[in-house]
């Protein structure tokens, strides 16, 4: 009984001593890590959704390393145990192959923020407000107030447009009129129409120039900048106001049409 106590139950104790206290202290120096990385992402302004997933991946990666590291204090083959976690974790990686990519494409999003929430955008074929950034999807408030989930790989491995980006935009219009018109008149009415607009900005100037002699109409580009949250608005009251003003002067404006020659042959 006294050599299976010295040779046996001894030795064991003071191995699962030492794996225990191993085990304490690297949890301790895990949750300092942690404090420490959660510290220079949060002062280095990263986002909260960013920093919870890098805080959460590390934890559980330092975690393993401790956990191996007490098992071989008792004497645990962890060889083998990390080769089975290693084959574990890559047949997990390959069945979840698409939420890995969307993850990889939500931290890129997150750390080079080419929109933000609040912005509008069009996004893998889907035009809208965002309403939340996550590490897997993007939710888009559509304008008849529809909600789009969109995953974030198909943001990141396509064309990203954001219309809120800047303080200002331009709106690009084509006003037609009939080739009877006079082009300087018209210039300067469609001129009149921009400079008397309260919300048309005056830096960068507003353009109104003869673009194209059409088919059936001799075309103007008709281009005001305005700020980004009037754009709507200030384009729909344009719009209005451009056709009132040329039906109160006088000046056509085309539509598409086609003249028909009928020939009547002499009987024979």
């Amino acid at each position: 009984m006294e050599n299976f106590f010295s040779e046996v139950v001894q030795p064991w104790s003071y191995k699962l001593l030492i794996a225990v206290v191993v085990f304490i202290v690297g949890r301790i120096l895990v949750k300092v890590v942690m404090s420490m990385v959660r510290g220079i992402m949060t002062r280095a302004k990263t986002d909260e959704i960013l920093v919870n997933f890098v805080s959460s991946i590390l934890n559980m990666l330092l975690m393993l390393v401790v956990v191996v590291v007490s098992l071989d204090q008792l004497g645990v083959d962890t060889t083998s145990l990390v080769a089975l976690v290693g084959a574990a974790g890559l047949a997990v990686g390959l069945a979840l192959k698409d939420s890995l990519q969307n993850f990889a494409a939500g931290v890129m999003l997150v750390l080079f923020r080419p929109f933000k929430t609040g912005d509008f955008v069009e996004i893998a074929g889907v035009s809208g407000v965002v309403e939340k950034i996550t590490i897997f999807s993007t939710l888009i408030r559509t304008g008849d107030n529809k909600e789009v989930i969109v995953p974030n790989g198909s943001i990141y491995s396509g064309t990203i447009i954001n219309y809120s980006a800047r303080d200002t935009r331009r709106i690009d219009l084509v006003v037609g009129v009939d080739y009877s018109s006079d082009v300087r008149e018209v210039k300067r009415v469609l001129e009149d129409i921009l400079n008397s607009h309260p919300l048309v900005l005056k830096d960068p100037e507003p353009v109104v120039a003869l673009v194209e002699l059409g088919d059936s109409s001799v075309n103007f580009n008709f281009r005001p900048w305005v700020k980004t949250d009037d754009y709507w608005s200030v384009r729909a009251e344009l719009l209005e106001q451009v056709k009132l003003t040329l039906d109160e002067q006088g000046i056509g404006i085309p539509f598409p049409q086609m003249d028909v020659h009928l020939f009547k042959e002499a009987a024979q």
